[in-house]
């Protein structure tokens, strides 16, 4: 497989291990918070496992800022329909204005004016 593309697609489950791990709990504000910890800190030990991967892999074809850009642009579109599908938040028209600023930012981390 191409190395965009393995890495990338760990760096999207990593993203959802790590979304799941932060924020998932808020569903379940009666559980003991030391419980809570403890399960998300499990959980995020999964993103470790991929999120390491993926950027020993794609660097080299990306560079260290290119990756964290792509990470950070995953990581908005994963907690977004995260918020949306499983806590059941609305996404308002300033939330696209401003993840579509985002984007125009990352956008620029990939061109090369020099």
């Amino acid at each position: 497989m191409p190395v965009p593309v393995v890495s990338i697609g760990l760096l999207i489950a990593s993203n959802i291990f790590m979304t799941v791990a932060w924020y998932g709990h808020l569903k379940f504000k009666t559980a003991p918070l030391v419980t809570v910890i403890a399960v998300s800190w499990s959980i995020a030990l999964f993103e470790y496992m991929l999120q390491v991967p993926a950027n020993r892999i794609g660097h080299g074809h990306f560079s260290a800022a290119q990756l964290k850009t792509i990470q950070e642009v995953i990581s908005l579109t994963v907690f977004a329909l995260f918020s949306w599908l499983y806590l059941g938040e609305k996404i308002g028209w300033q939330h696209g204005v401003g993840f579509g600023l985002i984007c125009l930012g990352a956008w620029f981390i990939f061109q090369d004016f020099g």
